[in-house]
């Protein structure tokens, strides 16, 4: 085989290979073989994933929405167990309340003003 054979196979196996990505791109896309992308853009969604912590090889803490509450867990391979449920939102506003009440001024007259 002289280099002419090389080029070929090589540019071949190049155009294969983007084919390839290509097709596996719009599969994505269009939600083929995984399900959670299509559920997705449905639009009506009630439960979703918000955040995933590992903790070490074996388990994760996951916070999961459902219906603007969200939940705590922490997931092994053997086990899962609810931290915390109950947990608002954020479009409830207790983290704009929080700020706001961290930011006001303290009452006069604490016993701790600066006396030089």
């Amino acid at each position: 085989m002289d280099v002419d054979g090389y080029l070929r196979f090589v540019l071949a196996l190049v155009f294969v290979i983007g084919l390839i990505a290509v097709f596996a791109a719009l599969a994505r896309r269009a939600g083929w073989g995984f399900p959670a992308a299509a559920i997705k853009r449905a639009g009506s969604r009630r439960l979703g994933v918000v955040e995933v912590t590992p903790l070490d090889g074996r388990r994760r803490l996951i916070l999961v929405r459902r219906d603007n509450v969200e939940h705590l867990l922490l997931v092994g391979p053997a086990s899962e167990l609810v931290i915390e449920t109950g947990i608002s939102g954020p479009g409830d506003g207790a983290f704009k309340r929080a700020l706001d009440a961290a930011a006001a001024p303290a009452p006069a007259g604490n016993g701790h003003e600066d006396r030089s």
